[in-house]
């Protein structure tokens, strides 16, 4: 749309028409003050607006006018609502469409109303984030059930690196999984497939090396297939399909209180519960593998025209992290064993206040107007979500038995690091963990002062305080959350 020619209106070529009269006679020479009668004006009548239909018409197009900058903003509002140049001369007395648009401008006053808050995009699933939490503690009934047919005290260690190093290897196999999924489900299945055996055989062999080969070896190779299976099913969030092939553990542990089910069955259950987690595993990968062949085809081929995948290197943090927290959960439990059951539950709800952060972050950056505001919004929700985390865990601990220092210092500190990894900083969340893990097993090991249980509490203190500060340098600013 073009810009009108600038015409002043009310000039005096709008309201005098001159009619140049032929001339039928020699000219004859009349002084300059002489009318020349070879012209004759005619006075047309003035004809204004009419401000009456010009209200009218701004009354009933507000809402669109308000929030123009300009006036062809408006002059294009009335070219949509099919206002033609004669319709604007008759019934709103303006020459053109360009003045009844800077009319209407100048009338209806400038309005910038908020724009409509779309959907939450991190809004989290809470039923799903409450069963991962209780799928995280449901493998320790196969303790509970196995416990009278083997020596677990003589063992435990081979089951403890087992652990650790199932538990470093998931972290950095989940994290390079996700990475895959930008490709396709069918990228990250195979990451999976390759990388959660060969996380397993790991396991197995650093828990044979520790605890020596023999009957225990059996017991370390089924926790760590376990172990890998299920990450599996939690990367590809199948936890439904987990829940119910840990059926069998929860009807045996349900026994219990009540009767003994034999040897039989305290064996045969968790087999029958790690079996079906395996098949259940084998039939989500194969589905995985086969869903969508043309999407699969089509990333080989990106890769195949030199898109290289991301490094290993990008996941080494994230496995650095799980060993050490690891530690610091196996240095609670060492004292407090029930702690560490309420501390595995409690991981549901800390990814359901995950989620919570991040979309509580969005709003407050559509709230506030200076970078200073945002920060202080960003405190505010940071100390929310991690008061609404701790609190609960307070009366817990109490029931426990367990030092309410020593576990909310722990959670505190597990939490913000993976606040820190949600938003990709990997790094800073592992290096302080690996360090208060490294001193507070130093301690314990070496029994010095202040003791394990005083050393874990001021290791976890200190750590949780410098993972704040972290988060509230790194998130208290509006670009990790655009």
């Amino acid at each position: 749309m073009s810009g009108p020619i600038s015409l002043e209106p009310g000039g005096a070529e709008q309201d005098t028409l001159a009619l140049r009269l032929a001339d039928v006679r020699p000219r004859r020479r009349r002084p300059r003050w002489a009318l020349d009668d070879s012209t004759l004006a005619i006075r047309l009548p003035l004809r204004g607006p009419d401000e009456d239909a010009v209200s009218r018409l701004a009354a009933d197009l507000a809402d669109r006018i308000g929030p123009a900058v300009h006036p062809y903003e408006v002059a294009a509002l009335l070219e949509a609502e099919g206002l033609t140049a004669g319709t604007i001369k008759e019934r709103y007395g303006h020459p053109d469409l360009f003045s009844l648009a800077a009319a209407l401008y100048e009338r209806v006053p400038r309005t910038f109303p908020e724009p409509a808050r779309g959907p939450d995009p991190w809004r989290p699933d809470t039923v799903r984030c409450l069963l991962r939490g209780v799928l995280f503690a449901l493998p320790g009934l196969a303790y509970l059930l196995t416990a009278p047919l083997w020596d677990a005290g003589a063992h435990a260690s081979a089951l403890i690196v087992a652990g650790l190093v199932s538990w470093a290897w998931g972290q950095a196999l989940g994290h390079r999984a996700h990475l895959r999924m930008v490709a396709g489900r069918r990228e990250a299945a195979l990451t999976l497939l390759a990388g959660a055996p060969a996380g397993a055989v790991l396991a197995t062999a650093a828990g044979a090396v520790s605890g020596g080969v023999g009957p225990a070896t059996l017991v370390v190779a089924a926790q760590s297939l376990y172990l890998a299976a299920a990450g599996v099913l939690l990367v590809l969030a199948r936890e439904r399909l987990l829940l119910a092939a840990l059926t069998p553990l929860v009807a045996g542990a349900a026994v219990l209180p009540w009767s003994e089910p034999g040897e039989v069955a305290r064996a045969g259950l968790p087999a029958l519960a790690l079996l079906a987690t395996l098949a259940v595993t084998g039939r989500v990968l194969w589905s995985a593998l086969a869903a969508n062949p043309a999407s699969g085809a089509a990333a080989s081929g990106s890769a195949a025209s030199g898109v290289v995948p991301p490094s290993p290197l990008r996941s080494l943090p994230y496995g650095l992290f799980g060993l050490a927290a690891g530690v610091l959960v196996l240095l609670e439990g060492r004292r407090e064993p029930y702690a560490v059951i309420v501390l595995t539950v409690s991981m549901g709800p800390a990814e359901w206040l995950l989620y919570r952060y991040r979309g509580l972050s969005v709003a407050a950056l559509r709230a506030a107007a200076t970078p200073a505001g945002f920060l202080l919004r960003s405190a505010g929700i940071l100390g929310l979500c991690l008061a609404a985390y701790l609190l609960p865990l307070w009366p817990a601990a109490l029931l426990t038995g367990a030092a309410p220092a020593a576990l909310l210092t722990l959670a505190a500190v597990l939490w913000t690091a993976l606040l820190l990894q949600a938003f990709g900083a990997a790094w800073p969340s592992a290096l302080v963990c690996l360090a208060t893990a490294a001193g507070a097993g130093t301690v314990t090991l070496l029994d010095a002062p202040p003791g394990p249980s005083a050393a874990l509490a001021l290791s976890c203190g200190a750590a949780a305080l410098c993972l704040t500060g972290c988060a509230l340098w790194r998130l208290g600013r509006p670009a990790p959350h655009a």
